[in-house]
């Protein structure tokens, strides 16, 4: 009897393992099959850290992760761990400090995202995300919430400091490589904000109501690149409606194009949120609800049990998250050490923010300074410089380097007397808030916001001019998330800012001294007006926590500028066609009934009549003049282009170029490749950017070939009548570009029979009224 027991008992144990499967990647069926109706919505909807321990939600924190913005939920009787999920993408962002422990977790505040836009260098964003990777994978992450590749629709978007560009194909191809370098730590990344996020104002409800071909030319064009070559393991829905829908509960959005056109094998979340039809989102395509409450379990749940949703749909969300969760550290039980190598870290975001700063402007080979040793350094960024911008894109890093020390690092004397001012005049801006008890860490205390300069008197300036060499005036301006930046005193000048740069500038140039101007900013400002009176400018966005190094060694010549705008620099605000349908100076304390667009419902949607005609698009085909072209950016040194060639691929062509420095100076050259199509059919852009790439440092003289792939499909215009993209027959210009003006050399391409590309049913019904510029 007591031997028929024990093999009953073992036959009873037996057969409970069978029927709770432990988790690994090659019994994902078996477990989903294993699981409840409760278990499986609980896999598919985050959970502030509460645990699913024998079906029911502890409430307990999980983990030792502090700070992470999200995570999924465990299921501890198949063994599937709790991952977690935290804010990039100018570097991770968790709690720098944590009860219990002296030990500091800072990590380290790489450039943003324009700025890595403006090296033109996938290789080096690949180096730079590769070390932020790193940094996720040893504080115990499993997924980045990054990259964010939204284009610049429009200068004032807050958020644009985080995305890469105006073009969809520089924007895409940049964040490829982010991915690619994170993922190369076998952690996960999340590309957002999918899609027509391009505005913080009621981000929540805009409906962004776009034709299908300029979302399929433009704000998706970016996101198919990055996705096909990055493989990003997961993407994030974003808040905003598309077309009348919102993007979360849009099986148009998330299936139709993101799966069955582009072929995406991982997973979707939403944006931090909890809109009301969770068991829509899940349909749609969302596999996992983000932060995640007990009521989107409940709402999947009730949506089973009442055949709103299959639950076919919602296993095969399930399975979604069951192939993400095999694939992470969490699951591995990766021992990560809490120790990344930051000082590595740092030396590699300094380097990169040198090989990113933009020259737009060095009258008379003002830079790099000679002989020159003492300084005069305006503006309250001298001191309060920005690294990076504000909310979840805000980085907790054990330091930034301030733009005073940045020169004295390289080798200057910077005025203290100037200095004292500034410092003077923040200790009392920050006595007074104490004072009042005023909260100035910005939004959700991710970040402050920036001090406005103060006045410094003419009598002082006049002294400046007197005892020091050169003035440099650092112009400020900081950005985030949940509110758009403002036409009055951001994009355009303060007057403060205004008289500064005119009372330096005839004050040193009468005692024939330069004048050089720092753009420490978020995001595009107007430099039409001002740029005469200074000799050099340098645009080192929000370069990082080492950028004000890195602007040192421009300026002292250590470093060879070869940084290129990812976006244009318009002569007015208002020249960008899309400015009139943008929220430019809303007030959302404003008195009830009018806002800058009129009615202020009018913030719940953004009609994109402008269609395909933005940035340097429009402002080619409209012959607009513009401050500074797109890919634009000035050297120590010069450059020739020679050789150019096309040759036919089987889908396409390869184009070559060589490149040959002419000048005096190493340096490096990034070539853009645009390509003109043939006239007829369609209206189309003047030309479009194609393909891009770098040069190696080239010692003066030295020359060095690039080449460059671009398929037919690549160079296919959206048809939305027929509902494909297509490439039509004939002779396609290939033109060679230091910018979008300046073309130095140029090849030809035939297509000898038009080619075309079906794609789902998706965005047909928007009528829009379009601009023809």
């Amino acid at each position: 009897m007591k031997k028929l027991l024990i093999t009953l008992s073992a036959l009873v144990c037996a057969i409970t393992a069978m029927a709770q499967p432990r988790l690994t990647k090659d019994n994902i069926d078996a477990v989903l099959k294993a699981m409840t109706l409760e278990e499986k919505a609980t896999i598919c909807v985050g959970g502030a850290r509460a645990a699913l321990v024998d079906g029911v939600t502890s409430g307990q924190a999980v983990g030792p992760v502090q700070g992470a913005a999200g995570n999924t939920r465990p299921i501890e009787r198949f063994g599937i761990p709790t991952t977690y999920l935290a804010d990039g993408p100018a570097g991770l962002r968790i709690n720098p400090t944590r009860e219990g422990t002296t030990q500091t977790f800072y990590c380290t505040g790489f450039p943003v995202g324009t700025l890595l836009a403006s090296s033109w260098d996938v290789d080096l964003v690949r180096k730079v995300t590769t070390a932020m990777g790193n940094e996720v994978l040893e504080y115990g992450v499993d997924v980045l919430l990054a990259p964010g590749v939204n284009l610049h629709r429009n200068p004032l978007n807050g958020r644009n400091f985080e995305y890469f560009s105006e073009d969809p194909v520089l924007s895409g191809n940049m964040a490829a490589a982010y991915i690619l370098g994170v993922q190369s730590n076998n952690v996960g990344t999340s590309i957002k904000h999918y899609a027509a996020n391009n505005q913080e104002t009621n981000r929540n409800e805009d409906d962004a109501i776009i034709s299908a071909r300029a979302l399929r030319e433009l704000y998706l064009k970016n996101f198919e690149i990055a996705i096909k070559k990055g493989k990003p393991w997961t993407v994030m829905s974003s808040y905003n409606k598309l077309d009348g829908k919102y993007s979360q509960q849009s099986e148009d959005l998330l299936t139709k194009v993101l799966r069955n056109d582009w072929g995406y094998k991982g997973i979707v979340m939403t944006d931090w949120g909890s809109k009301a039809a969770t068991a829509d989102a899940a349909a749609a395509g969302n596999d996992l609800m983000e932060p995640g409450n007990q009521t989107e379990i409940d709402r999947l749940v009730e949506a089973v049990q009442s055949g709103q949703l299959p639950e076919s749909v919602l296993d095969r969300n399930v399975r979604n998250m069951l192939e993400y969760i095999v694939k992470t550290p969490a699951f591995r039980k990766y021992n990560y050490s809490n120790k990344p190598d930051l000082k590595a870290h740092a030396q590699i975001a300094r380097d990169a923010a040198a090989e990113s700063i933009v020259l737009l402007r060095n009258q008379n080979v003002t830079l790099p300074l000679n002989g020159v040793k003492n300084v005069s350094l305006f503006g309250i960024g001298a001191i309060n410089f920005v690294a990076g911008g504000t909310g979840s894109g805000n980085v907790n890093k054990a330091y930034v380097v301030n733009m005073k020390e940045g020169l004295q690092n390289a080798g200057f004397n910077v005025d203290q007397g100037l200095m004292d001012y500034y410092e003077a005049y923040i200790a009392l801006d920050r006595a007074s808030k104490q004072l009042s008890a005023v909260d100035n860490r910005g939004f959700a205390g991710l970040g402050g916001s920036i001090l406005q300069d103060i006045e410094v008197p003419a009598a002082a300036i006049s002294y400046q001019a007197q005892r020091n060499d050169v003035a440099v005036i650092v112009i400020t301006r900081n950005a985030g998330e949940g509110a758009d930046r403002k036409l009055t005193d951001d994009f355009e000048l303060t007057a403060i800012e205004r008289d500064l740069l005119n009372n330096v500038a005839s004050a040193f140039h009468q005692r024939d001294k330069k004048l050089i101007v720092v753009l420490n900013v978020g995001g595009v400002i107007e430099t039409a007006s001002w740029k005469h009176l200074a000799d050099a400018i340098i645009l080192p966005w929000s370069p990082g926590q080492e950028g004000a190094n890195a602007v040192g060694d421009i300026i002292a010549g250590k470093v060879n500028p070869s940084g290129k705008l990812p976006m244009t620099f318009p002569m007015a605000y208002f020249d960008h066609p899309s400015s009139k349908n943008f929220p430019y100076d809303y007030n959302r304390n404003a008195p009830a009934g009018r806002g800058p667009r009129g009615p202020v419902k009018d913030v719940d949607y953004t009609n994109y009549e402008e269609g395909i005609w933005v940035g340097y698009r429009y402002f080619e085909k409209a012959g607009k003049d513009v401050s500074y072209p797109f890919g634009f950016g000035l050297s120590y040194t010069t450059f020739a282009y020679s050789k150019p060639s096309v040759k036919a691929t089987s889908d396409g062509f390869t184009a070559t170029v060589t490149v040959t420095n002419t000048g005096k100076v190493a340096g490096k050259e990034a070539v853009q490749l645009y390509v003109s199509a043939p006239s007829g059919g369609m209206v189309k852009p003047k030309k479009e950017l194609k393909a891009f790439a770098k040069t190696g440092m080239l010692q003066p003289g030295q020359s060095q070939t690039l080449t460059f792939t671009v398929s037919n499909y690549e160079l296919a215009s959206f048809n939305q009548a027929a509902n494909r993209w297509e490439a039509a027959a004939g002779n396609y210009s290939v033109k060679f570009g230091t910018d979008s003006e300046r073309i130095l050399a140029s090849a030809a391409y035939k297509l000898g029979k038009a080619q075309s590309w079906q794609v789902s049913d998706s965005f047909l019904d928007v009528a829009i009224n379009e601009i023809n510029p």
